[in-house]
């Protein structure tokens, strides 16, 4: 059996030099969005944020003939730029999409997208009518397993989905002292939100029925969310599965296995270090080697295929639109742990992140 090719990896723009970037938002994670810009040979000609320090120091590394604001609306009433990319925390966050995108600006939004579904909605709706395109940092789905998944369903490769089973061992005690750590649900919310946006396109085009969550906590553990979470998805005629032991795990570990109708996809490793896929078909088994890895190509896939969705003027696949069926199954995750009790998706409008 040969090795199927997989149209995966991250695409790059097709004219880097069209686009002038702003980027809003300069904490730990701009340098991610940064490193991906500059590597699709993208200018990014204006940083913001409102400690100073952090935006010059973002300038200095990466584009130091960019210019530094600590008021974001100066960086939007720059005529040149015409995509935003906005790093902030999700509290401020959809109210400087809007002013991005009320000044004319492309946006793309780090995750969580947001923290109702009706703003989400209302931002689309608005982008829409403004002709721009708005977006969604799911990087995610460019992380080379997931990206090959995704690849394989669209290309009919495993047939109809029966099950996907998705796992994680690791340490995540790293958010110590920080804010994420004061996150009501930190797994469930602002780490699974990548996996619930898998689950939602590997079933792209049905709909879930109910999503059960249960969160624990570790013995011992000193942390204030709980590190230890299972989800599980029911769409009826098939099943997702998630599993999150978070909790200074001594041995990291990841595995994903997606069962369909004419194949099964399968991989463990360390925790996104997967290098390797299985499939497996009536025709045989077969190892498919993955390239790249989640940071930084995670980022480059969001950044180009955005930039990419703009120059062929079509609807981004991490559209705002597409996010909101990601973020209906999180919230009800949230709200079922929380409740108890199974909680259908859509039903919930916002979420305790």
């Amino acid at each position: 059996m040969r090795v199927p090719k997989l149209d995966y990896l991250p695409r790059k723009p097709r004219h880097p030099k069209r686009h002038k970037l702003g980027l809003i938002g300069c904490g730990g994670i701009a340098q991610y969005h940064l490193t991906a810009a500059k590597s699709l040979g993208v200018e990014v000609v204006a940083l913001a944020d409102v400690n100073r320090a952090a935006a010059e120091s973002r300038r200095d590394e990466f584009y130091p003939q960019a210019d530094v604001y600590t008021d974001h609306r100066e960086l939007l009433a720059r005529d040149d730029i015409t995509v935003v990319d906005i790093a902030t925390h999700t509290a401020i966050r959809p109210g400087q999409t809007r002013e991005a995108l009320l000044a004319g600006k492309h946006v793309l939004s780090q995750k969580p997208f947001v923290a109702d579904l009706h703003e989400g909605r209302r931002l689309a709706t608005l982008a829409k009518r403004k002709g721009l395109k708005l977006g969604v940092n799911q990087n995610g789905r460019w992380a080379p397993q997931f990206a090959a998944l995704l690849a394989a369903v669209r290309q009919g490769m495993l047939g109809d989905i029966h099950t996907l089973d998705m796992s994680l061992a690791w340490d995540h005690t790293w958010c110590r002292g920080t804010k994420f750590a004061e996150l009501h649900h930190l797994i469930l919310s602002d780490f699974a939100i990548h996996w619930f946006d898998i689950v939602a396109n590997v079933f792209d085009g049905r709909k879930a029925r109910s999503v059960f969550a249960i969160t624990a906590y570790a013995p011992k553990q000193d942390m204030k969310p709980p590190m230890l979470a299972n989800a599980v998805v029911n769409y009826g005629d098939g099943l997702a599965t998630l599993a999150f032991s978070a909790y200074q795990s001594l041995a990291p570990q990841e595995y994903l296995c997606c069962v369909g109708s004419k194949g099964t996809l399968r991989g463990t490793a360390n925790v996104a270090n997967l290098t390797e896929l299985e499939l497996t078909t009536q025709r045989g088994t077969v190892k498919i080697p993955l390239t790249g890895k989640w940071f930084p190509d995670g980022f480059r896939g969001t950044l180009g295929e955005f930039l990419r969705a703009i120059e062929e003027d079509r609807e981004p696949s991490i559209s705002a639109t597409n996010n909101l069926r990601s973020l209906e199954l999180c919230f009800a995750a949230l709200a079922s742990a929380d409740t108890g009790q199974p909680v259908k998706p859509g039903q919930v409008k916002t979420a305790r992140l």
